[in-house]
């Protein structure tokens, strides 16, 4: 299950060592995701309904929920590409906290005293090595266009970017990104678990959204986008929430984001800009 990647020194995080894979030629719709959060259900909705179609996860594929090694041997079986989030790469570190960029005592700060011990004591050798061996950086083309693939941002992994960012800020992260890989069309990225596009002087933004937690809508059903001549569209993912919700209580995972996952709201609304709070 292992990736082959190139690693080069750059700008990208001052003089560090990245891993970049090239994921190829695309021609037909390309299904864009982020956030599986461990959430087995929710990737087999997805599998069974993008069925065929080549598919590129923005990182976190473990997280939250209660089946990280059942979620990666169904991601790796079905071949999806993906770059590393802040989860695995602290995953792969051993690290006391997941990275995800909360602020001390946040409500998610809090929260992930729960579900992060769980993830490191279940996850196995193989797949914590699985999980340390995806790029930070994904390539591809996409008829005729260029786009590049991250977590969060450029200058981190875990940086929260959402649709009312500044667009400064926007075009900072494209900027260290293009001196890192070169000229880009477009940028798929994740972290922040709410799909949106913008367009940031000629180049897409696109955050894919989360298949494995809702979007804080009120709503069970998660987001995914696919791209296709050019243009994006997000699309909702109906799943066994249940059966989630069923093996999150089973594994002591209680803090609160089971309860997400039926209600469609989460219990850390404290990380959102205002504009999207309730």
């Amino acid at each position: 299950m292992g990736l082959q990647v190139q690693s080069f020194k750059g700008t990208f995080t001052g003089n560090v060592v990245m891993k970049v894979q090239d994921f190829g030629h695309f021609d037909g719709p390309v299904v864009l995701f982020g956030g599986v959060y461990s959430n087995q259900q929710a990737l087999m909705a997805l599998t069974d309904e993008i069925r065929g179609r080549d598919a590129i996860c923005t990182g976190d594929i473990v997280g939250y929920c209660a089946e990280p090694n059942e979620t990666v041997a169904l991601f790796g079986a079905e071949g999806y590409w993906s770059v590393a989030g802040n989860c695995e790469r602290q995953l792969a570190e051993g690290s006391d906290d997941c990275g995800c960029g909360f602020e001390d005592g946040s409500t998610c700060s809090i929260l992930s005293r729960g579900w992060w011990p769980f993830l490191l004591r279940t996850a196995t050798p193989d797949v914590v090595t699985w999980l340390h061996n995806l790029p930070d950086i994904g390539l591809f083309m996409h008829q005729g266009r260029r786009y590049a693939v991250l977590h969060g941002g450029a200058t981190s992994k875990s940086r929260f970017i959402w649709l009312s960012t500044d667009e400064m800020d926007f075009l900072h992260e494209i900027r260290v990104l293009e001196e890192a890989v070169g000229a880009v069309d477009g940028v798929v990225a994740g972290h922040s678990g709410i799909a949106f596009q913008r367009v940031i002087d000629g180049r897409q933004w696109i955050n894919a959204g989360a298949v494995g937690m809702p979007p804080h809508d009120g709503r069970a059903e998660t987001r995914y986008a696919v791209l296709e001549n050019g243009d994006v569209t997000f699309e909702r993912l109906s799943y066994d929430v249940e059966a989630a919700v069923a093996a999150m209580e089973a594994a002591g995972l209680v803090q609160g984001y089971e309860i997400a996952l039926e209600t469609g709201n989460w219990p850390s609304e404290d990380v959102l800009p205002d504009a999207l709070r309730r």
